[in-house]
């Protein structure tokens, strides 16, 4: 019981340390790590509450109201941990199950082009080819392809209009391409653009998300499903309306409304945003200004980590709200903290930030589902 106890207490304050990236198998040790140490914190609790009490005493004279009073709260704050101890409970019941189905089937992973035709996999390589440049923000163009492929499909309307999505690459034109949420990713479009120029045959709508796939495999991350198909939208009438994707400012509520449109779920919101471990925000683009991570070319799960691990507050500046961390380097945005403030989605980042290989598995599951929102497949 002790044992559960500290876990949860480290579950609950977000005690997790830089080992959760290395996955589960350091679970035990990361407990145990700190085992001691609560261990001692516990005890001294005890003998700080048994001294209090003793103190109390020349308060009995009040009658036995005090202590009935004392006896009711105690009784309501065990059903409260109760209650908090059988939810983590179930919650680690749901991360050994999800564990072991990630671990089977990220076995089953194999390299990209294995599955592509000659040109596809001549395209393959010229993305790759592209990718690393020092002169672009970190290093790598792969943080821009991926958030080009998302913005393009992320507008799709599952529930009412059923338009939007990557199908159409309605990106090329005005009014999409002069979105405030598309500002900086003509860099993306432009980059691509001798690729497509080389190959007139296939869409920009499959080489704008191919490009995603191949970026995130190249920066460490898992194999994307991913198939052609897509085609390309004649002209501005099919551009989705504006304030389709997020709004970095909002919370919770605004975020599960937006990827609740698309037909998303709870796991797959939280999976998608783990994104945020690559590329930084740009103030002259977003106005937001910094990196989520310390790796901002490394697809991991460090997104979660860093939320969880770090103490997050409100940056003094110019700019619009964010949130900076204690070394002032890292950044995160309003809607990043909703991932730690709703109860569902803190679940879901800590079960990501444990396993590296639930996140991987998930990421790309939800991902290549993003990719295919609204594309007509031939049946």
């Amino acid at each position: 019981m002790f044992v559960r106890r500290v876990a949860s207490q480290l579950a609950r304050n977000g005690t997790l340390t830089s080992s959760l990236r290395q996955g589960t198998n350091t679970a035990p040790k990361r407990m145990m790590g700190t085992f001691e140490k609560l261990g001692e914190s516990q005890s001294t609790t005890v003998v700080t509450g048994a001294f209090g009490l003793f103190c109390a005493g020349g308060l009995v004279y009040a009658g036995s109201s005090f202590f009935g009073t004392l006896s009711e709260k105690k009784r309501i704050e065990d059903e409260k941990e109760g209650r908090r101890l059988a939810r983590r409970a179930k919650l680690e019941q749901e991360l050994q199950a999800e564990e072991k189905k990630a671990c089977c089937k990220s076995k089953q992973r194999v390299s990209f082009p294995a599955a592509l035709n000659e040109e596809w996999t001549q395209i393959y390589k010229e993305i790759q080819d592209l990718l690393e440049n020092p002169a672009y923000d970190d290093g790598s163009f792969g943080p821009v392809l991926v958030r080009l492929a998302w913005h393009a499909a992320g507008t799709y309307d599952a529930i009412n209009t059923k338009d939007g999505g990557s199908n159409g690459a309605t990106m090329r034109f005005s009014p999409e391409s002069a979105h405030g949420a598309n500002a900086g990713l003509k860099v993306a479009r432009d980059l691509l653009e001798p690729v497509k120029q080389r190959h007139p045959n296939v869409s920009y709508a499959d080489l704008w998300t191919f490009a995603a796939v191949v970026a995130i495999e190249a920066m460490g991350g898992p194999k994307i499903p991913w198939r052609n198909g897509r085609s390309d939208a004649p002209s501005a009438a099919a551009c989705p309306p504006d304030g389709r994707l997020p709004n970095a400012s909002r919370g919770s509520d605004h975020v599960r409304a937006i990827f609740y449109r698309m037909g998303l779920n709870d796991k797959e919101i939280v999976a998608l945003a783990g994104a945020h471990a690559l590329g930084r925000c740009h103030k002259d683009r977003s106005g937001y200004d910094g990196p989520w991570t310390n790796s901002p070319t490394t697809f991991s799960n460090d997104y979660y980590v860093q939320l969880l691990e770090r103490k997050w507050t409100p940056r003094s500046w110019d700019g619009p709200l964010q949130y900076e961390d204690e070394t002032k380097t890292l950044m995160m945005l309003p809607a990043d903290l909703a991932f730690i403030q709703d109860p569902i989605f803190e679940d879901w980042t800590r079960k990501f930030a444990a396993n590296e290989d639930l996140f991987f598995e998930s990421f790309s599951q939800a991902f290549s589902k993003l990719l295919e929102l609204g594309v007509p497949f031939p049946q």
